[in-house]
């Protein structure tokens, strides 16, 4: 028992039960919590779909009585009714349609009931005669609109829709009553009323404050998923861990027998017999293992002979990375490539590189300030100097030198081509009259800030600005002023707006401001500002004669869905009722209020 007991092979099943034991615990815990996440992440993705499409169900209610609203203000006949404040007309008129309430001109005569709690959408009717009245038509936020929102919100069946209003949940499918204190577009487990959830609120609806959908889907059943997947991990782990015990005991019994005829070799050749070799037997690894010893002393003069090749295949190496280098644009990465590769392969202690320009970075690496000789080579293409490469080492052997000296001037190349690279990609971006953003970054930035709104709920503004009569500016006072007044109002932007705004220029007296993170009001004014400051600046024209400059506003604000051709086309309609109602002003497209 003693014996076996203290046998390699049974070691060997030891060791590598010990061996496997850590890793399989370890894939255990890591595979039960990728599970655990794995399954958070998926209901986490369908609160996501369904809030979305809960949101969307909304919308269609609320566009659908819109175009109830509409379509009763486009009748004829109820237009005349109203008109005449026929009181019976209009109630018949209204029989069929729920949820609208009329009012004929002047306050004179109601029909209809107005929902206390509800989203709103009213049209102004006319008649001959000219105003006749409004249409309001009312989205209740009830049980029965939660109910028909999530019909084809795609949720599980266990999932709820519920909507909360200053974090109270007033109606839901199914019912879940309480409170729910949750930011906006954050996933998080939650408890309401002692029962936990995962729950996703969405961004306000309606016109009432504090209004949300939100989605919440019961923890018990992600638990229990969770639980399933932990015991059949468990299962298949310790199925792995019987069948690498049974493979370590039948491997250890064929690697004792061959292990056994090595060691007699081996005790051989150390007794003196030189002349003595491994037999080799069969074609597996021993096998190999046994033709390796045997080839050994062979192949010693040969690997010489090859290392002296492999230098020479460095060389070559450390030239095409040098070749490669020249493909890469940022300085940044470009400064710590060179300073490792030139310690890499001159064998150096330290290294420091310090560039010359704007920036002024220095990079080490290793031990610079180490005692020893000290290689400095200057990195220059042309009249261009990026700086000087210093090297620190106990020696360094003319290959060296060599090595070190190719490798800078190709690191000229790359940081040649990056100095030039940025300066066509800021051409490429920039105005170059004004020094504002051109068309091009422009429309590009147009595009990610709509993308970028829609996916996180975001809001978005866009402002378009046109100078006033600037046509009869050039004309009167020659191009020269009006290139000094376009230059003058991108100093007027770039004053004006924040950092993470973008005031580009859209094409002749035309520009353009794009604000993230702002709502109408908060566009309208700052297009004020912008305004303003340009009024109580002038400019010296044609002979000495002072030139004013006025310019108009279009102010738009992004709705979810809505895509840069659309944006763009409702600040060009504000744009142009501002140039029709007498120009110098700010008008938000809505056509609720203008400046």
């Amino acid at each position: 028992m003693r014996n076996a007991v203290g046998s390699f092979k049974f070691k060997l099943v030891v060791y590598f039960l010990l061996l496997s034991l850590l890793p399989i615990a370890a894939a255990f815990w890591g595979f039960a919590s990728v599970a655990g996440q794995s399954e958070t992440r998926r209901v986490d993705a369908r609160l996501q779909a369904g809030l979305r499409a809960s949101i969307a169900g909304y919308q269609e209610k609320v566009d659908a009585a819109q175009a109830t609203a509409e379509t009763l203000a486009r009748n004829r006949a109820f237009q005349v009714d109203l008109q005449g404040q026929n009181f019976p007309a209009l109630v018949k008129a209204l029989r069929e349609a729920s949820n609208v309430y009329v009012v004929a001109s002047g306050d004179a005569l109601h029909v209809g009931r107005r929902p206390g709690f509800a989203a709103q959408r009213q049209v102004a009717v006319f008649a001959r005669r000219g105003f006749a009245g409004t249409i309001t038509v009312f989205v209740p936020f009830d049980t029965t609109l939660v109910d028909a929102v999530r019909a084809r919100s795609g949720l599980a069946a266990a999932d709820s829709l519920v909507l909360v209003h200053n974090s109270r949940i007033v109606a839901s499918s199914p019912n879940v009553v309480g409170d729910l204190a949750l930011p906006a577009g954050r996933t998080q487990t939650v408890s309401v009323s002692g029962a936990r959830y995962r729950a996703l609120v969405g961004p306000p609806v309606g016109e009432i404050p504090g209004v949300h959908f939100a989605v919440l889907s019961p923890q018990s059943l992600i638990d229990a998923a969770n639980s399933t997947s932990r015991n059949r991990l468990l299962l298949g782990l310790l199925a792995s861990l019987a069948l690498v015990s049974l493979v370590a005991y039948v491997e250890g019994r064929s690697i004792v027998r061959t292990l056994r005829g090595l060691a007699e070799a081996a005790h051989a050749i150390a007794r003196g017999s030189l002349t003595e070799r491994v037999p080799v037997r069969g074609k597996d690894e021993f096998a190999l293992l046994g033709t390796a010893f045997n080839d050994m002393a062979n192949q010693l003069q040969a690997r010489l002979a090859e290392l002296e090749d492999e230098r020479g295949r460095l060389r070559d190496a450390i030239t095409r990375f040098g070749e490669g280098l020249a493909a890469s644009h940022d300085v940044g990465q470009l400064l710590r490539v060179i300073v490792e590769a030139a310690v890499e392969a001159t064998g150096a202690t330290g290294a420091t590189l310090t560039a010359v320009g704007n920036d002024g970075d220095v990079v080490e690496t290793g031990d610079p300030s180490a005692a020893g000789e000290r290689l400095e080579l200057p990195i220059s293409a042309g009249h261009e100097s990026f700086g000087t490469l210093v090297l620190v080492g106990e020696s360094f052997t003319d290959e060296q030198r060599m090595t070190a000296t190719s490798l800078a001037s190709h690191a000229a190349i790359a940081l040649e081509n990056a100095r030039l690279h940025r300066i066509v990609e800021r051409q490429a971006l920039v105005d170059g009259l004004t020094g504002i953003a051109n068309r091009r970054q422009c429309e590009e930035a147009l595009v990610s800030e709509i993308s970028r709104a829609d996916r996180l709920g975001t809001p978005l503004t866009l402002v378009l600005a046109d100078l006033d009569d600037f046509k009869a500016i050039n004309d009167a006072h020659g191009h020269a002023t009006g290139d000094d007044v376009l230059r003058e109002f991108a100093a007027v932007l770039r004053a004006t707006v924040r950092d993470s705004d973008l005031a580009g220029r859209w094409g002749g007296e035309e520009f353009m401001l794009l604000l993230p993170g702002a709502d109408a009001v908060g566009g309208v004014q700052l297009a004020d500002r912008v305004r303003a400051s340009l009024m109580e600046r002038s400019f010296m024209g044609h002979e000495g004669a002072v030139v004013s400059v006025t310019c108009s506003f279009g102010v738009a604000h992004h709705s979810p869905g809505q895509d840069e051709r659309e944006l763009f086309a409702a600040a060009d309609r504000a744009l142009y009722r501002a140039k029709r109602e007498g120009k110098n002003r700010v008008e938000l497209d809505t056509a609720v209020r203008s400046f």
